[in-house]
């Protein structure tokens, strides 16, 4: 069974920086574009940024410059690193494939939208 697992959250001083990684488990054939999301609490679940197949980014605004997201084919996992965090980036950060091509008994199948469990940063203010 395909899952996207993430890691790398934690607690950092502003300023300080991160790195989160997210690794899709199962007999992996193919990943389409990979992101992060984040969702504070009260707020909905936001883009922070994608990464497609061919290696290219997007960024939602608030973390340009700070934010480096980037994927090892070979090993199924695509990074965010995180660099002068803010009080305002503490949230979940959830990983998320569009679309994940895998082999189950010499079979293909195809997932769409799928999520890992989220990772917490937390910066305080």
């Amino acid at each position: 069974q395909v899952q996207l697992v993430e890691s790398g959250g934690g607690l950092v001083q502003t300023g300080g920086s991160l790195r989160l990684s997210c690794v899709a488990s199962g007999t992996i054939v193919s990943i389409n574009t990979m992101g992060w999301y984040r969702q504070a609490p009260g707020k909905q679940r936001e883009v922070v940024a994608t990464i497609t197949s061919g290696a290219n980014t997007d960024y939602a605004d608030s973390v340009k410059g700070r934010f480096t997201i980037s994927r090892d084919n070979a090993k199924n996992t695509v990074y965010l690193q995180m660099n002068n965090l803010k009080p305002e980036d503490t949230a979940v950060y959830y990983c998320n494939a569009d679309q994940i091509y895998y082999s189950q008994s010499g079979i293909s199948h195809g997932l769409w939208g799928i999520w890992g469990r989220g990772t917490q940063v937390t910066v305080p203010s």
